[in-house]
Formats: C-alpha cells, structure tokens, sequence
C-alpha cells in the first residue's frame, strides 16, 4: 500500500509540475498585497490618532480641504454636456467673426521695422535701405519730418511735418502705438544711415521671450549721468519689446515736457529709465546684439574681423554706393556660412548613413537631397525632355520640335555653364575644361527632389604643359527644389455679387431651359448673391425677321415665367447681330453696361451652376492681382460609355465618365475693371484692326496684356453633360481647331472607344 500511495502522489506530482510556477506565483502576488495593505491601513490608523493640533492645509487650498470635506469648486473635474438655450425674450444677436482666426486666437506679427529718414536722404540712404533690405522684414515704414514732392516707389512714408529730432521721435512713437502696437512682439528702429543685417535681427527675435520688457541695442552712457544708467545708441538700431512700448505710450507726453536733450535716442532712452526703469543691455537672454562702428574710408571687402562679421548693426553709412557695397559683403559672408553648413550636414549624413542596414550604398546623390522617385507602375514614370543648345524637343503646344528661347535657353544656358565650372573645380589645376558643344541634353522634373538633368558635354581638356584633347563626358546634375515660401495674397470674401454672363446662339436654344433650372434651384432658391446677363446672338437673317419670328422668343418667356416667381430677381438681356461671334467683342459689350468693380462669371449654356463653384469664383478671382479660368469636367458620350446599360448615379465616377476638357476656355471669372486695363492695352496694341479680335478670347487678352495672374485649374465642381458642340468654321483656325478638339476627346476614354470598336467588329464578323 505504501508503494502505491508513493506511485499515486508521484504521478499527481508530475501532473502539476507544469502549473507549479504559476500557482507558486499567485500564492507570492497575495501574500505581498495582503502584507502592503496591512501596512497602509495602519499608517492610516497612526496618522488619524496621532495627537497635536491638525496639520495646517495646503498654501493656496481652503480650510475645508485639510479636513476631507468637499469643497466647492474644487471637486474632481467631469466634463459634462452644457444644452444650448436661448432665451426666446431676448432679440437674436448675430456673432461677428473676425476677418482673420488669428486675430481671433490673439496672435501677433512678430517684427515691426520703422526707418527714420529726412527730407534731405530721402531719395538717397533711405531708397538704399529700402533695396537692400526691405523685402527681408514683413513690414517697414519710412518716418520723416517733411517729405519731398515726390516718394520714392515702393516705400510706404509717414511724415510729421515737422523736422525736429525730438518732435520726430515723439510722433514716431506715438504712431507706432496707434497703429501697429497690438499687431506685432517686436518693434525696430533704424536710422537710414544704418545697414542692418534683416535675416539676423529676424533670428534674433526669435530667441527672445515676448514676456519681459525689453529695451535691447548697442548701449551707451549719459554724458555726465549715472553710471549705471544706458541708452541704446539710435545709429545701431535697437529692439523693443511690446510691453514696454504700451507700458510707454503713457509717459510719452511727460517725457516731451520734462526731458531736455538734443539727440533723439538719448531723449528715448532717458524717458524709458526715467518712467519704467529700464536700461538699455547689449546681451540678454543669451543673444548678443553685436555692433560695428565704420570708420572713415572703409572698404567693406577688406574688412575680415570677427566682430564685422558678427556685426546686426554697421553704422554710419556715409552714402548710397557703401550700402550697396556692405549689402554685397555681407550677402557673400551668409552665402560662406551656408555652403560650410551644407558640407558639414552632407559628412554627418555619410557618417550616419555608414552606420546604418543598408550602409554607404544608401547615400544618395546629391547628399542631403531626395532620392529619385521610384514608379510603382509604367504609367508612374517620369519621362525625360530631350534638348539641344538650339532646340527643345517636347514642346508646351504638342508640336514634335520647337526653338528653344526664353527661360528655358537660359536655364540651359546656366546648367551648361555650372556643369563645365563644376568639372573645372574638381580637375583642376590638373586639367582645364572648355566647352566646344552639347551633344545631347535630358532633363525631367521630379516632384520629389527638382529638376534633374543630364548631360553629354563634348569638352576640350588642357593639361598645365599645354596639351589639349578633346573628349566626350556624361555629367548629371540636379537643380533641387528650395524653400517652399507661402506667397501672400490679397484678402477676399465670399460676399461678393457675381454678375453671369450667358451667350446664347441659336443652336444653344435645346440646352437653355436646363440652365435656367439649375441657376433658378442653385441660386434663386438658396437666395446667393448673384445675378443673370443673357446675351442673344442673332444671326443677320434672323435679326433681319426678328418682328415676324423671333428666335429667342421661347427664352423670353422662360425669363419672363422665373420674374414671376421670384418677384425681387430682374435677368436682363442684351441683344447681338453678328456672324461671328467673337468671344471679345461679346465681352466689349457687356463690360460697358456693368461697373468697374462688377465681378463677371463668363458660362457657357453647358454649365451647371452651383454655389460650391460660385464661391470658388469669389476667392479665385482678384481685383487687380489674378482671374480665374477653370477648366470644366465634361461627361463622356453616355451612348458610347454604357452602350445600353444604365447610366451611372449623381456620384459620378471621374475616371470613368468624364475628363477635364482643357481645350475649353469658355468659363472664367474676373473683374470689370481688371478686363478693361487689359482691353485698353489691346486697343492700343491692334489700333483699328478689328478682324484681329475674331482670332482671339478673352483668355489670350489677359495672358498678352494684363499683368496679372492667371490662375488655370481643374475645376470638380463645375461639370457639363455631352453633347455635341457646333464649331464655327468662320472662327480662327485656332478656336476652330481647339473646338474639334474638345468634341474628339470628349466622347469617351481610349477604353471605352476601344471597346465600342471590338463590339462592331464582332458584330462585323458575325
């Protein structure tokens, strides 16, 4: 028996050896938090019996909380959903928004440049100051005490009309406040006789906090004051804070009564210390704010200290031409500091790329550049442009062959020149490189590192003993892209009127009523501010019976039925005789009848208006700055995509039903006023040949004689169902050929045509 209860109990053993960790686990986890409890109850315990007087409450916590009692206001937070109510009593009150969510969110500009000048250097230092840096800082103003009778361009000038130093740094201030003191962090001010280095004070302020009060440049002491007392010499630029400047506004008036002095910037500096007790410093935070005084007969050149290289601030500048001289040397010394950092960026990245899985095979060349895009598929390959010296051969009109001018020559004209100097400086003094001729030249744009060229490059080569040889060379090269910048554009809103313009023909008439409809349901119904212009073309004939028969009378009275319905809604028309319905001279019309600021959406009678597109129209197209020409998605041929089936839903399937038809510029939204510099230009351009205007539209009068922009995209939500437009044969070869165009390309995709194909021979066959 003993035996047996020994094989028994060996057998359990082994059965729970596998779950013998675990279970030894559990029971230790237990026992430790049943021993750790034990000891918090008791401390807890202690805690409560200990005796003395209770422990004084937290600083800041209110005499309930020491006790454990809730207190109100300071219970643990639970969000909870606050019902919006309103109080049916009270009349409604319409929440204005500001213009811009920063100003809502109170966010600042962050630098603000005031430059002082006089009628005296006005239209020399300050117009150097104004080409050499202004285009660097976000704002700057020119301050004067009396201004010359005429303002230099480009320089936005605020004068006093007084020229007394004093006088001018009094109103400077004050203006400053008024004006820009709750827009910007950051105040400079500058004399004209100053170079100031704009992308060092930018980086400048930015290391500095907005929170303290500061009065920054370079300082200098009070003849015969106190010692410890400093004043930012106004030669060399100094840096205010916006605290301290509306912490000043308010002595600005005692310091001109109670100060005395004859220089402007000890008068600022003693109204600061005086009333706010601030002194000027030249380091803080940890940012220096480095000077350089030049000296008579300077030659910036020459110049190689530290501390002018270092310099924010150069001063004095005597005349024009030194400004221009310190703006080149300083230009060539942040160029220095830019290569060397780009160079010891490209060793750190060969060093690390090293230490990586894929090891020095994984550089890419240029260092520090993109690797080229790689296509996923054939039709992700980005083709190469083929060119020589004289000729392009991709040419933007589709033709095989074109003259190579313009920017492109000389981006040409520049790469050559860099590949040959780039062979120059790797060779030499070994070898010297000439150019004789380019044997073939291929360049691409990659979206994802720039324009990428190559070059086959037949170059003589010089040795140092005279011998010469001439040799072909393969070089590539890559033009990156740079620093993407926003580029600022003016303020527009959706509340502007749009004025349609509608030209309607005789072959037009089957498609009006749709028109009609979709403007009525789109923008009579939603009650948006637009307005409708029909413009009947007549032809000779028909103008000729229009009293017996008048071909548009039909639309008439469809415009005369929506006057009806909506009693406040006016669409007048205007009517045309012409054969030739120039785009132009429709225009002509219409822009006389309207005001300069009229905003105009050009339609054709395919188009489906709609609030989306309208509102696009009003923030695309910019008074005096850009036009907007959207290129339409137009429905291919339902016969020929479906043949028989159902046609597709509202969400139309873009790749499959349509294409943006590019050919088209029937549609374009611009203003009155913009249209009508440019057709004055045209005017004067053409004199009286009239017969010009039929071979044009209104896209080629703004892209040959307006200076705007001209913004061409596709357009989603302006879409057009088929048909078959009518091409005017008595229209220029052009339009005429664009039209056929846009017919071709508009019946289906190659897919579909493809297969329309296969189906009729099948049915050949059979």
């Amino acid at each position: 028996p003993a035996v047996a209860a020994a094989m028994r109990l060996g057998a359990v053993l082994s059965a729970l050896r596998p779950a013998l960790p675990l279970l030894l686990g559990l029971s230790l986890g237990c026992s430790l938090s049943l021993l750790r409890a034990s000891w918090s109850h008791g401390a807890a315990e202690e805690r409560c019996l200990a005796p003395g007087p209770p422990a004084p409450p937290a600083r800041g916590a209110p005499p309930d909380a020491a006790e454990g009692r809730p207190v109100p206001g300071h219970e643990d937070f639970r969000p909870r959903i606050v019902p919006y109510y309103r109080d049916p009593n009270k009349p409604y009150k319409k929440v204005l928004r500001t213009r811009y969510i920063q100003t809502e969110l109170g966010f600042h500009e962050r630098l603000f440049v005031a430059v002082l000048t006089s009628k005296a250097t006005l239209n020399t230092l300050a117009v150097a100051v104004n080409k050499t840096v202004a285009h660097h800082f976000p704002r700057l103003l020119y301050f004067t005490g009396l201004r010359s009778a005429k303002v230099p361009h480009g320089m936005v000038l605020v004068a006093h009309g007084d020229e007394r130093p004093i006088w001018l740094m009094y109103e400077t201030m004050n203006y400053i406040h008024q004006h820009f003191g709750s827009d910007y962090d950051w105040f400079y001010i500058m004399q004209d006789d100053t170079y100031a280095q704009a992308e060092q004070v930018k980086a400048l302020v930015t290391h500095l906090s907005i929170n303290q009060d500061v009065y920054l440049g370079r300082a200098e002491e009070f003849i015969g004051g106190d010692e410890q007392a400093r004043y930012c010499h106004g030669g060399f630029g100094y840096l205010l804070s916006r605290s301290l400047l509306l912490k000043l506004h308010a002595h600005l008036d005692s310091c001109r009564n109670e100060i005395l002095s004859v220089r402007p910037d000890e008068w600022l500096g003693r109204c600061i210390i005086d009333f706010l007790g601030i002194t000027c410093v030249s380091q803080l935070q940890g940012q220096h704010y480095h000077t350089y005084e030049l000296a008579k007969n300077t030659e910036p050149e020459k110049e190689e200290e530290e501390e002018f290289q270092a310099a924010l601030a150069v001063h004095p500048v005597s005349d024009m031409t030194l400004m221009y001289r310190l703006h080149k040397q300083f230009s060539r010394i942040q160029l220095d500091r830019v290569y060397q950092e780009i160079q010891d960026l490209q060793m750190q990245i060969r060093n690390l790329t090293a230490l990586t899985p894929a090891g020095e095979a994984g550089v890419t060349w240029p260092v520090g550049i993109n690797a080229p895009f790689l296509p996923k598929s054939r039709f992700e390959v980005i083709s190469w442009d083929y060119f020589t010296e004289q000729h392009l051969f991709s040419c933007p009109d589709g033709s095989p062959k074109c003259e190579l001018s313009g920017a492109s020559k000389a981006d040409v004209s520049e790469i050559i020149e860099s590949a040959v100097e780039q062979l120059n400086r790797l060779y030499q003094p070994l070898l010297r490189f000439t150019k004789r001729q380019l044997l073939n030249g291929y360049r691409r744009f990659d979206p994802t590192r720039g324009m990428e060229y190559t070059l086959d490059l037949l170059l003589e080569a010089a040795t140092q003993k005279g011998h010469s040889h001439v040799l072909a060379k393969r070089v590539s090269l890559v033009r990156p892209l740079s620093k993407v910048e926003i580029i600022p554009m003016p303020y527009v809103t959706e509340a502007t009127r749009v004025q349609l313009v509608l030209p309607l023909t005789v072959q037009d008439l089957d498609f009006v009523a749709n028109f009609l409809d979709m403007f009525a349901m789109n923008t009579l119904d939603m009650h948006d501010n637009a307005l409708l212009t029909l413009l009947f073309i007549y032809h000779p004939y028909d103008a000729q019976r229009v009293g017996q028969l008048d071909v548009f009378a039909g639309v008439k009275a469809m415009v005369g039925e929506l006057e009806k319905r909506y009693a406040e809604v006016k669409i007048p028309w205007i009517s045309v005789k012409t054969e030739v319905p120039s785009q132009v001279k429709l225009m002509d019309i219409v822009s006389k009848k309207h005001p300069v600021d009229t905003l105009f959406f050009l339609a054709s009678v395919w188009t489906e208006i709609n609030m989306e597109f309208l509102n696009r129209c009003r923030m695309n197209a910019i008074s005096n700055w850009q036009v907007f020409f959207p290129v339409h998605f137009q429905e291919f041929n339902p016969a020929l995509v479906y043949r028989g089936e159902q046609t597709a839903s509202s969400n139309t399937d873009f790749l499959r039903d349509g294409h943006f038809d590019r050919h088209s510029f029937a549609e374009a939204c611009f203003y009155n006023s913009d249209y009508m510099t440019a057709r004055t230009k045209l005017a004067a351009d053409i004199l009286d040949r009239d017969e010009v205007l039929e071979s044009m539209e209104v896209f080629d009068v703004f892209l040959h004689y307006s200076g705007l922009h001209l913004f061409r995209a596709v357009e989603p939500g302006l879409v057009q169902k088929y048909t078959l437009r009518s091409c005017n044969p008595r229209l220029s070869e052009e339009l005429y050929h664009r039209c056929v165009l846009s017919n071709l390309e508009g019946l289906a995709s190659r897919s579909h045509l493809a297969m329309a194909l296969f189906e009729q021979e099948q049915a050949n066959s059979t």
